[in-house]
Protein backbone atom coordinates (compact mmCIF):
# COMPACT_ATOMS: atom_id res chain seq x y z
CA UNK A 1 0.00 0.00 0.00
CA UNK A 2 1.74 3.14 -1.12
CA UNK A 3 2.36 5.70 1.67
CA UNK A 4 0.33 8.87 2.08
CA UNK A 5 2.28 12.02 1.68
CA UNK A 6 -0.76 14.05 2.34
CA UNK A 7 -0.39 16.86 5.54
CA UNK A 8 -2.92 18.33 6.72
CA UNK A 9 -2.42 21.62 8.07
CA UNK A 10 -4.41 23.18 11.10
CA UNK A 11 -7.68 24.75 10.30
CA UNK A 12 -7.94 28.34 9.64
CA UNK A 13 -9.81 30.92 8.32
CA UNK A 14 -8.80 32.15 4.99
CA UNK A 15 -8.02 35.77 4.35
CA UNK A 16 -10.99 37.31 2.53
CA UNK A 17 -9.85 39.00 -0.58
CA UNK A 18 -10.65 42.67 -0.73
CA UNK A 19 -12.51 43.09 -3.82
CA UNK A 20 -14.53 46.30 -4.88
CA UNK A 21 -18.31 46.12 -4.43
CA UNK A 22 -20.24 44.88 -7.77
CA UNK A 23 -21.81 48.16 -9.12
CA UNK A 24 -24.94 48.29 -11.70
CA UNK A 25 -25.06 50.39 -14.82
CA UNK A 26 -26.51 53.07 -13.33
CA UNK A 27 -24.07 53.16 -10.13
CA UNK A 28 -21.08 52.53 -11.66
CA UNK A 29 -22.32 55.83 -14.30
CA UNK A 30 -22.95 58.25 -11.57
CA UNK A 31 -19.50 56.91 -9.61
CA UNK A 32 -17.74 57.96 -13.08
CA UNK A 33 -20.15 61.19 -13.38
CA UNK A 34 -18.86 62.04 -9.58
CA UNK A 35 -15.21 62.21 -11.26
CA UNK A 36 -16.19 64.88 -13.47
CA UNK A 37 -15.47 67.81 -11.81
CA UNK A 38 -17.35 69.84 -14.57
CA UNK A 39 -20.13 68.10 -14.86
CA UNK A 40 -20.94 68.51 -11.05
CA UNK A 41 -20.52 71.95 -11.00
CA UNK A 42 -23.21 72.21 -14.03
CA UNK A 43 -25.20 69.59 -11.74
CA UNK A 44 -24.91 72.43 -8.60
CA UNK A 45 -25.48 75.48 -10.95
CA UNK A 46 -28.52 74.06 -12.60
CA UNK A 47 -30.20 73.10 -9.11
CA UNK A 48 -29.19 76.65 -8.02
CA UNK A 49 -31.06 78.59 -10.59
CA UNK A 50 -33.79 76.00 -10.17
CA UNK A 51 -34.10 76.88 -6.68
CA UNK A 52 -33.64 80.41 -7.67
CA UNK A 53 -36.63 80.37 -10.14
CA UNK A 54 -38.90 78.28 -7.51
CA UNK A 55 -38.63 79.81 -4.19
CA UNK A 56 -36.48 83.18 -5.17
CA UNK A 57 -39.95 85.04 -5.78
CA UNK A 58 -41.28 84.59 -2.25
CA UNK A 59 -38.26 86.11 -0.66
CA UNK A 60 -39.38 89.38 -2.57
CA UNK A 61 -41.80 92.08 -1.50
CA UNK A 62 -42.40 92.04 -5.39
CA UNK A 63 -43.89 90.69 -8.34
CA UNK A 64 -43.21 90.22 -11.71
CA UNK A 65 -46.06 93.16 -12.68
CA UNK A 66 -45.64 95.38 -10.07
CA UNK A 67 -44.52 99.25 -11.06
CA UNK A 68 -42.89 101.78 -8.79
CA UNK A 69 -42.63 105.01 -11.18
CA UNK A 70 -40.59 106.62 -9.09
CA UNK A 71 -38.15 104.30 -9.18
CA UNK A 72 -37.45 103.68 -12.57
CA UNK A 73 -34.12 102.95 -14.11
CA UNK A 74 -32.52 102.66 -11.00
CA UNK A 75 -29.09 100.50 -11.77
CA UNK A 76 -28.22 98.15 -9.12
CA UNK A 77 -25.09 100.65 -7.87
CA UNK A 78 -25.55 104.53 -7.62
CA UNK A 79 -23.45 107.42 -7.72
CA UNK A 80 -24.92 109.67 -5.30
CA UNK A 81 -24.12 112.74 -3.85
CA UNK A 82 -23.78 113.30 0.07
CA UNK A 83 -25.26 116.17 1.91
CA UNK A 84 -25.65 114.70 4.96
CA UNK A 85 -26.41 111.63 7.36
CA UNK A 86 -29.05 109.48 5.49
CA UNK A 87 -29.35 112.42 3.00
CA UNK A 88 -27.84 111.30 -0.21
CA UNK A 89 -29.14 112.76 -3.65
CA UNK A 90 -29.11 110.17 -6.72
CA UNK A 91 -29.58 111.76 -10.31
CA UNK A 92 -30.84 109.51 -12.83
CA UNK A 93 -29.88 108.89 -16.49
CA UNK A 94 -33.59 110.58 -17.20
CA UNK A 95 -32.58 113.66 -14.73
CA UNK A 96 -35.08 112.18 -12.06
CA UNK A 97 -33.46 113.52 -8.61
CA UNK A 98 -33.88 111.21 -5.62
CA UNK A 99 -33.34 111.09 -1.84
CA UNK A 100 -31.10 108.00 -1.09
CA UNK A 101 -30.24 106.98 2.34
CA UNK A 102 -26.62 105.86 3.78
CA UNK A 103 -27.24 102.34 3.26
CA UNK A 104 -28.53 102.50 -0.02
CA UNK A 105 -32.55 102.72 0.22
CA UNK A 106 -34.14 104.64 -2.26
CA UNK A 107 -36.80 107.34 -0.51
CA UNK A 108 -38.73 109.27 -2.77
CA UNK A 109 -38.13 110.81 -5.81
CA UNK A 110 -38.64 114.77 -5.98
CA UNK A 111 -41.07 116.29 -7.43
CA UNK A 112 -40.48 118.87 -10.37
CA UNK A 113 -43.22 120.56 -12.55
CA UNK A 114 -42.83 121.66 -16.33
CA UNK A 115 -42.16 125.50 -15.58
CA UNK A 116 -39.58 124.36 -12.84
CA UNK A 117 -37.19 123.43 -16.08
CA UNK A 118 -34.81 125.91 -17.42
CA UNK A 119 -33.93 123.90 -20.49
CA UNK A 120 -32.17 126.69 -22.00
CA UNK A 121 -29.48 127.21 -19.02
CA UNK A 122 -29.76 123.58 -18.48
CA UNK A 123 -30.99 124.55 -14.16
CA UNK A 124 -33.78 122.58 -13.13
CA UNK A 125 -35.55 123.08 -9.91
CA UNK A 126 -36.90 120.09 -7.60
CA UNK A 127 -39.11 120.20 -4.61
CA UNK A 128 -38.42 118.60 -1.62
CA UNK A 129 -41.51 119.61 0.73
CA UNK A 130 -41.10 123.23 1.57
CA UNK A 131 -37.34 123.05 0.25
CA UNK A 132 -36.02 123.88 -3.02
CA UNK A 133 -32.85 121.33 -4.55
CA UNK A 134 -31.58 123.28 -7.63
CA UNK A 135 -29.93 121.18 -10.12
CA UNK A 136 -27.57 122.80 -12.41
CA UNK A 137 -25.69 121.35 -15.60
CA UNK A 138 -25.41 124.57 -17.84
CA UNK A 139 -21.38 124.60 -17.34
CA UNK A 140 -21.59 121.19 -19.57
CA UNK A 141 -22.11 123.78 -22.35
CA UNK A 142 -19.12 125.72 -21.61
CA UNK A 143 -15.60 124.78 -23.10
CA UNK A 144 -14.13 126.74 -20.54
CA UNK A 145 -15.13 123.86 -17.64
CA UNK A 146 -15.00 120.94 -19.64
CA UNK A 147 -11.58 119.97 -17.38
CA UNK A 148 -13.56 120.14 -14.00
CA UNK A 149 -13.90 116.23 -12.44
CA UNK A 150 -18.40 117.00 -11.67
CA UNK A 151 -20.81 117.28 -14.51
CA UNK A 152 -23.40 118.49 -12.41
CA UNK A 153 -23.60 120.99 -9.09
CA UNK A 154 -26.68 120.22 -6.65
CA UNK A 155 -27.76 123.66 -4.61
CA UNK A 156 -29.66 122.38 -1.37
CA UNK A 157 -30.14 124.30 1.81
CA UNK A 158 -27.61 127.70 0.25
CA UNK A 159 -24.60 125.42 0.09
CA UNK A 160 -23.47 123.78 -3.81
CA UNK A 161 -22.31 119.76 -4.02
CA UNK A 162 -20.17 118.91 -6.99
CA UNK A 163 -21.16 116.36 -9.01
CA UNK A 164 -21.26 112.34 -7.22
CA UNK A 165 -19.03 111.63 -4.14
CA UNK A 166 -20.00 108.25 -3.45
CA UNK A 167 -21.64 104.65 -4.52
CA UNK A 168 -24.07 102.35 -2.85
CA UNK A 169 -25.77 99.08 -4.09
CA UNK A 170 -29.18 99.59 -4.33
CA UNK A 171 -30.70 97.87 -0.97
CA UNK A 172 -34.76 98.15 -2.86
CA UNK A 173 -33.84 96.77 -6.34
CA UNK A 174 -30.52 94.49 -6.34
CA UNK A 175 -31.05 94.20 -10.27
CA UNK A 176 -31.83 97.55 -10.68
CA UNK A 177 -35.53 98.55 -12.50
CA UNK A 178 -37.08 98.64 -15.46
CA UNK A 179 -38.41 101.86 -17.97
CA UNK A 180 -41.74 101.23 -15.49
CA UNK A 181 -40.32 101.08 -12.59
CA UNK A 182 -39.94 97.08 -12.07
CA UNK A 183 -37.97 95.22 -10.30
CA UNK A 184 -35.13 93.52 -12.45
CA UNK A 185 -34.29 90.81 -9.93
CA UNK A 186 -37.90 89.61 -9.55
CA UNK A 187 -38.74 89.73 -13.27
CA UNK A 188 -35.66 87.53 -13.76
CA UNK A 189 -36.64 84.62 -11.16
CA UNK A 190 -40.18 84.38 -12.62
CA UNK A 191 -38.40 84.89 -16.43
CA UNK A 192 -36.47 81.70 -14.96
CA UNK A 193 -39.59 79.95 -14.24
CA UNK A 194 -40.98 80.26 -18.32
CA UNK A 195 -37.89 79.86 -19.57
CA UNK A 196 -36.88 76.29 -17.55
CA UNK A 197 -40.45 75.45 -17.97
CA UNK A 198 -40.55 75.90 -21.28
CA UNK A 199 -37.55 73.94 -21.68
CA UNK A 200 -38.00 71.03 -19.50
CA UNK A 201 -42.01 70.61 -20.86
CA UNK A 202 -40.64 70.35 -24.61
CA UNK A 203 -37.83 68.71 -23.81
CA UNK A 204 -40.06 65.64 -22.46
CA UNK A 205 -42.40 65.85 -25.25
CA UNK A 206 -39.48 65.15 -27.57
CA UNK A 207 -38.39 62.80 -25.81
CA UNK A 208 -41.44 60.71 -25.72
CA UNK A 209 -42.33 61.14 -29.61
CA UNK A 210 -38.30 60.61 -30.99
CA UNK A 211 -38.37 57.44 -28.45
CA UNK A 212 -40.99 56.18 -29.76
CA UNK A 213 -41.04 57.39 -33.87
CA UNK A 214 -37.34 56.10 -33.88
CA UNK A 215 -37.80 52.77 -32.03
CA UNK A 216 -40.52 51.76 -34.43
CA UNK A 217 -38.82 52.91 -37.56
CA UNK A 218 -35.23 51.03 -36.39
CA UNK A 219 -37.24 47.87 -35.27
CA UNK A 220 -39.34 47.25 -38.33
CA UNK A 221 -36.82 48.07 -41.10
CA UNK A 222 -37.27 48.14 -44.73
CA UNK A 223 -39.76 49.89 -45.71
CA UNK A 224 -41.17 51.28 -42.94
CA UNK A 225 -38.19 52.78 -42.35
CA UNK A 226 -37.59 54.18 -45.22
CA UNK A 227 -40.71 55.88 -45.36
CA UNK A 228 -40.21 57.44 -41.73
CA UNK A 229 -37.27 58.66 -42.03
CA UNK A 230 -37.73 60.23 -45.32
CA UNK A 231 -40.33 62.50 -43.41
CA UNK A 232 -37.89 63.18 -40.79
CA UNK A 233 -35.68 64.01 -43.91
CA UNK A 234 -38.38 66.28 -45.27
CA UNK A 235 -38.72 68.24 -41.84
CA UNK A 236 -34.89 69.04 -41.38
CA UNK A 237 -34.81 70.18 -44.74
CA UNK A 238 -36.10 73.74 -43.31
CA UNK A 239 -34.39 74.62 -40.28
CA UNK A 240 -36.38 73.93 -37.42
CA UNK A 241 -36.53 77.48 -35.86
CA UNK A 242 -38.07 78.16 -39.17
CA UNK A 243 -40.84 75.92 -38.53
CA UNK A 244 -41.53 77.38 -35.06
CA UNK A 245 -41.57 80.71 -36.06
CA UNK A 246 -44.35 79.95 -38.55
CA UNK A 247 -46.15 77.80 -36.15
CA UNK A 248 -45.98 81.14 -33.35
CA UNK A 249 -47.36 83.22 -36.31
CA UNK A 250 -50.17 80.81 -37.26
CA UNK A 251 -50.92 80.85 -33.61
CA UNK A 252 -51.75 84.95 -34.15
CA UNK A 253 -50.35 85.10 -30.13
CA UNK A 254 -47.64 83.98 -27.70
CA UNK A 255 -48.55 82.42 -24.94
CA UNK A 256 -46.78 79.75 -22.75
CA UNK A 257 -48.37 76.93 -24.14
CA UNK A 258 -48.21 78.15 -27.48
CA UNK A 259 -44.27 78.01 -27.09
CA UNK A 260 -44.43 74.25 -26.31
CA UNK A 261 -46.27 73.03 -28.77
CA UNK A 262 -44.59 74.78 -31.38
CA UNK A 263 -41.21 73.26 -29.81
CA UNK A 264 -42.67 69.95 -29.48
CA UNK A 265 -44.04 69.40 -33.10
CA UNK A 266 -40.81 69.52 -34.52
CA UNK A 267 -37.71 69.21 -32.67
CA UNK A 268 -37.82 65.61 -31.88
CA UNK A 269 -36.38 64.22 -34.83
CA UNK A 270 -32.89 64.92 -33.77
CA UNK A 271 -34.31 62.12 -30.90
CA UNK A 272 -35.78 60.14 -33.47
CA UNK A 273 -32.48 59.39 -35.44
CA UNK A 274 -30.35 58.49 -32.49
CA UNK A 275 -32.92 56.03 -31.47
CA UNK A 276 -32.83 54.93 -34.82
CA UNK A 277 -29.74 54.14 -35.02
CA UNK A 278 -29.49 52.78 -31.42
CA UNK A 279 -32.40 50.47 -32.38
CA UNK A 280 -30.43 49.01 -35.88
CA UNK A 281 -27.91 47.89 -33.61
CA UNK A 282 -29.45 46.72 -30.83
CA UNK A 283 -32.18 44.81 -32.37
CA UNK A 284 -29.87 42.41 -33.49
CA UNK A 285 -28.14 40.93 -30.70
CA UNK A 286 -28.87 37.41 -29.12
CA UNK A 287 -31.38 38.16 -25.99
CA UNK A 288 -33.95 40.51 -29.29
CA UNK A 289 -33.63 37.20 -31.19
CA UNK A 290 -34.43 34.98 -28.16
CA UNK A 291 -37.30 37.24 -27.24
CA UNK A 292 -38.28 37.01 -30.86
CA UNK A 293 -38.35 33.08 -31.08
CA UNK A 294 -40.26 32.83 -27.85
CA UNK A 295 -43.26 35.20 -29.47
CA UNK A 296 -42.62 38.05 -27.63
CA UNK A 297 -45.05 41.02 -29.19
CA UNK A 298 -42.92 43.32 -30.62
CA UNK A 299 -44.21 46.34 -28.27
CA UNK A 300 -42.71 44.62 -25.78
CA UNK A 301 -39.42 43.72 -27.40
CA UNK A 302 -39.30 47.42 -27.38
CA UNK A 303 -40.58 48.83 -24.40
CA UNK A 304 -38.87 45.91 -22.25
CA UNK A 305 -35.64 45.33 -24.31
CA UNK A 306 -34.34 47.95 -26.56
CA UNK A 307 -35.30 51.29 -25.41
CA UNK A 308 -34.08 50.49 -21.91
CA UNK A 309 -30.67 48.98 -23.79
CA UNK A 310 -30.30 52.01 -25.52
CA UNK A 311 -31.28 54.44 -22.26
CA UNK A 312 -27.51 55.87 -22.31
CA UNK A 313 -27.04 58.05 -25.50
CA UNK A 314 -30.99 59.20 -25.23
CA UNK A 315 -29.97 60.32 -21.62
CA UNK A 316 -27.28 62.41 -23.32
CA UNK A 317 -29.28 63.77 -26.52
CA UNK A 318 -32.19 64.52 -24.02
CA UNK A 319 -29.56 66.62 -21.56
CA UNK A 320 -28.40 68.61 -24.79
CA UNK A 321 -31.85 69.47 -25.81
CA UNK A 322 -32.61 71.44 -22.71
CA UNK A 323 -29.96 73.97 -23.43
CA UNK A 324 -31.47 73.91 -26.75
CA UNK A 325 -34.93 74.66 -26.15
CA UNK A 326 -34.09 77.26 -23.62
CA UNK A 327 -32.32 79.41 -26.27
CA UNK A 328 -35.11 78.51 -28.63
CA UNK A 329 -37.82 79.96 -26.32
CA UNK A 330 -35.47 82.64 -25.35
CA UNK A 331 -34.88 83.72 -29.06
CA UNK A 332 -38.77 83.55 -29.61
CA UNK A 333 -39.49 85.48 -26.84
CA UNK A 334 -36.84 88.02 -28.24
CA UNK A 335 -38.34 88.73 -30.78
CA UNK A 336 -41.72 89.08 -30.43
CA UNK A 337 -43.35 85.73 -30.19
CA UNK A 338 -42.85 84.69 -26.48
CA UNK A 339 -45.08 85.25 -23.47
CA UNK A 340 -47.50 87.76 -23.21
CA UNK A 341 -47.13 91.06 -21.04
CA UNK A 342 -46.59 91.66 -18.25
CA UNK A 343 -45.18 88.03 -17.89
CA UNK A 344 -41.95 88.06 -18.99
CA UNK A 345 -39.31 85.27 -20.12
CA UNK A 346 -35.60 85.57 -20.32
CA UNK A 347 -35.89 86.78 -23.89
CA UNK A 348 -38.68 88.98 -23.28
CA UNK A 349 -36.17 90.80 -20.63
CA UNK A 350 -33.28 91.09 -23.30
CA UNK A 351 -35.65 92.45 -25.69
CA UNK A 352 -37.30 95.22 -23.23
CA UNK A 353 -33.77 96.18 -22.53
CA UNK A 354 -32.32 96.22 -26.15
CA UNK A 355 -33.21 99.86 -26.94
CA UNK A 356 -32.03 101.02 -24.12
CA UNK A 357 -29.04 99.19 -24.05
CA UNK A 358 -26.00 102.12 -23.76
CA UNK A 359 -28.15 104.18 -21.03
CA UNK A 360 -29.29 101.04 -18.90
CA UNK A 361 -26.74 97.95 -19.66
CA UNK A 362 -27.88 96.30 -16.28
CA UNK A 363 -31.34 95.60 -17.56
CA UNK A 364 -29.76 93.47 -20.37
CA UNK A 365 -27.04 91.97 -18.30
CA UNK A 366 -29.03 90.07 -15.81
CA UNK A 367 -30.84 87.92 -18.35
CA UNK A 368 -28.03 87.62 -20.87
CA UNK A 369 -25.98 86.27 -18.34
CA UNK A 370 -28.73 83.61 -17.02
CA UNK A 371 -29.60 82.47 -20.57
CA UNK A 372 -25.69 81.70 -20.67
CA UNK A 373 -24.75 79.61 -17.53
CA UNK A 374 -28.07 78.22 -17.63
CA UNK A 375 -26.97 76.53 -21.39
CA UNK A 376 -23.32 76.12 -19.94
CA UNK A 377 -24.02 73.97 -16.86
CA UNK A 378 -26.25 71.77 -19.14
CA UNK A 379 -23.57 71.31 -21.73
CA UNK A 380 -21.53 70.53 -18.93
CA UNK A 381 -23.63 67.97 -17.43
CA UNK A 382 -24.15 66.60 -21.17
CA UNK A 383 -20.52 66.31 -21.77
CA UNK A 384 -20.00 64.35 -18.18
CA UNK A 385 -23.14 61.98 -18.99
CA UNK A 386 -21.77 61.12 -22.68
CA UNK A 387 -18.35 60.08 -20.70
CA UNK A 388 -20.21 58.63 -18.25
CA UNK A 389 -22.54 56.51 -20.14
CA UNK A 390 -20.82 55.67 -23.13
CA UNK A 391 -18.26 52.24 -22.66
CA UNK A 392 -16.47 53.81 -25.76
CA UNK A 393 -15.42 56.63 -24.00
CA UNK A 394 -14.65 55.11 -20.76
CA UNK A 395 -11.07 54.91 -19.21
CA UNK A 396 -11.62 53.84 -15.77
Amino acid sequence: MAENKFVFLEERVADVESTRPSLTYWQDAWRRLKHNKSSMLGLIIIILIIMFAIFGPLFTQYTYSDQVNDFRNIPPTMEITQVSKDVNFYLSKDYGLLLVKDNGELVERFKIEPSDKDNINKVYNYHWGDEIVQLDFSYNLLPTKQGYDYDFTIKYQDKVYEGTTDKVRNKLYPFGTDELGRDVLTRVMYGARISLLVAFIATMVNLFIGVVYGSISGYEGGRVDNIMMRIVDIINSIPLVIYVILLMVWFREGGLWNIIIALSSVYWVGMARIVRGQMLSIKEQEFVLAARTMGVAKHRIIMRHLIPNAMGPIIVSMAMMIPTAVFTESFLSFIGLGVSAPMASWGTLANNARQGLQTYPYQLMFPAISIAVTMLAFNFIGDGLRDALDPRLRKG
